[in-house]
Parts: C-alpha cells; structure tokens; sequence
C-alpha cells in the first residue's frame, strides 16, 4: 500500500480501555505501542488484598509485560518474573497471546509498611528481572536477564533491551488508583497505562551505539562514542514529555495521545487488540498436577482430612478428598 492509499482520519476520541495499540512513526523511522488497562487490572488486584505500594509495582509490571507479549505472532506465553532481597521480594506477570494477563506479588508487608512514600527501586532492591518466552511444549524456550540494582521497571527494560536485544527502546509506566463518587461513597479503581518506543531504522548502520562497559579495552582508553542519530533523539525527547496522568486519563484515549506526541510527524495506528485478565487455573489442572506427585508427597499435603490448594494468581481455592486424587498405580 503506497503512503497516498492509507487513508486519514481524527484520532479516535472515545477512550477504550484494556486494549494495545501498536503504531508507527515513519518519518522517524520509531515504532511502538500504547497500553491502556482499566477493569482488567483491577480485577487481578481485587483477588488479592496488596498494599497500595505493592499494588502500583505490580501495574508497572502488567503493563511492562503486555507492551511485550503484545509482539507475540504465536500463541505463546511471555513471562516476566524479578527475585530481589526488597521489600517486594518476588513479582510474576503470565501473558498469553492472544491478550490474556495474570499477576502476583509476593512480599513482606512489615518492610513494605515502613517504607512509607518509596519509589519501585526502594520496593524491589537488588536481583534480577526474567523475561521468558514460552512457544510451547515442543518448542525451545528463549530467556532473557537483566540485573535489579536498587532502579525500577522502566530502567530495567532498558538495560535488557540495550544488552539483550540492541534495539534502541524507551518505555513509559504509569499506575495510579482512580476515586469517584458512588452511591453516597467513594469508588475506588486502579489503572496502569504505558508506552514503548523503538528506533527500527531501514538501514542498520543508523542503530550503532556504543560498546558495552565493561569492555576489553586497556585501562585509559577513551570511551567509546557514536552519536545517536538526530530521529532517535527526537523521538526520546517526545517521549520524555508525557506525564504519568495521560498514560492512564479515563478521558484521553491512545490515539490522542499519539496525536499528541507525533501530529508533527504524522502517526499510523494499526488494529488494536484487547487484553483480558484471565487466570490459566482449573480444577481439572489442578488434579493433574496432585496425581503427579507421589503417595509420600500427598500425605503431606492433607490437612483435616482434605487438600486444599489456592492458585497464587487469581487466589481460587480447589478442595480435593485424599482418595480422589490417587494416580493409577494406587487405585
């Protein structure tokens, strides 16, 4: 399709909540995607009871991990995971395309509650962050690291893509707990929103950037330096100018928010896809799983005179009889 046959419009102007919208900045050789999640980030956080603090740490991961998974052309998994000696000791966010989320935190509320105002960095310490794709069963899973050293999600994603992936990327989170008025009361929602951009120049001369430190050259040497090129400067200057409320405004939708940034330039968006947040947990599942372990195992497990397990994403809880999870060895 020739650039005069893509057809024109206004920028949407009705908000849609828990939808991608993936978009391209020709003129800056830049693409990306806007995530904005309402209702679906909420009901994951309605299965749990996290502290605020905890609660906006894991938005910022939901969001970091759907700008992601979104790039999935399979039907397969994208798994963020961290492990730190912070407050926040252990976050996982499970993406399954197409568009299905769930998250949980794990933490020490103690620690988290004498923090008082903290930053992410304060809540995840020092550790590392994971990221995994899964492709399936008969498919070899890809892995990525990056180390956690007292910074946040956003600064961590740019490590991993500068080290893992060498493509030029900045990233936008943002979390915040909406109030309104409701019957009498006060209604309470969170919302996350976030933006990824990357330089994807035609030609690749134009992605050079520096060595990596630490590097093998002798003590004393100068760094070394390769100017960033002027579209990639401009297109991280407009990034820099978005406030954390336009990322998540119930009354601004992406493609305004684009508009915003890049009308200058002119901005394609493509179809956008919709997240849900749906845990992967069944009873069926979990049977399997019992049967698997060993009689020994099991025995351990039974408690008044009955298993019961509770999925640590959605906090859904299966009670089984000892007797009716034997495997066929057993029976």
């Amino acid at each position: 399709m020739s650039e005069l046959s893509i057809p024109t419009r206004e920028p949407q102007r009705v908000p849609v909540d828990d939808a991608v919208v993936p978009f391209e900045v020709a003129a800056l050789d830049v693409r990306g995607r806007v995530v904005r999640l309402g209702p679906a980030f909420d009901q994951i956080l309605r299965q749990h009871n996290y502290p605020a603090p905890v609660c906006k740490l894991l938005g910022e991961a939901v969001v970091l991990t759907v700008l992601l998974g979104a790039s999935l052309k399979f039907k397969g998994r994208f798994i963020l995971q961290t492990q730190s000696d912070g407050p926040v000791r252990m976050l996982v966010v499970d993406y399954r395309s197409p568009g299905l989320v769930r998250a949980c935190a794990q933490f020490d509320a103690d620690r988290v509650g004498s923090l008082g105002e903290a930053t992410a960095g304060d809540l995840l310490g020092r550790g590392h962050l994971a990221m995994t794709i899964d492709q399936g069963p008969d498919m070899n899973r890809y892995q990525g690291l990056v180390a956690l050293s007292g910074e946040g999600l956003e600064q961590a994603a740019h490590e991993y893509f500068l080290r893992s992936e060498q493509i030029p990327t900045r990233v936008r989170l943002a979390v915040a707990e909406e109030f309104s008025a409701a019957g009498g009361g006060v209604r309470r929602r969170w919302r996350a929103g976030g933006l990824l951009l990357q330089f994807l120049p035609k030609k690749a001369e134009r992605m050079r950037s520096p060595d990596l430190d630490p590097g093998d050259a002798p003590e004393g040497t100068a760094p070394h330096g390769v100017p960033e090129d002027d579209a990639w400067v401009e297109g991280q200057a407009l990034v820099a100018t978005i406030a954390d409320v336009e990322l998540i405004d119930p009354a601004l939708s992406s493609e305004r928010l684009l508009y915003r940034l890049f009308h200058e330039h002119g901005v394609r968006v493509f179809r956008s896809a919709a997240v849900e947040a749906k845990c992967s947990c069944s009873r069926e599942r979990v049977d399997r799983i019992l049967r698997s372990f060993s009689p020994k195992d099991r025995a351990g497990m039974v408690e008044d005179g009955r298993i019961l397990v509770t999925c640590e994403f959605c906090n859904a809880k299966y009670e089984f009889s000892p007797d009716s999870v034997l495997d066929d060895a057993e029976l």
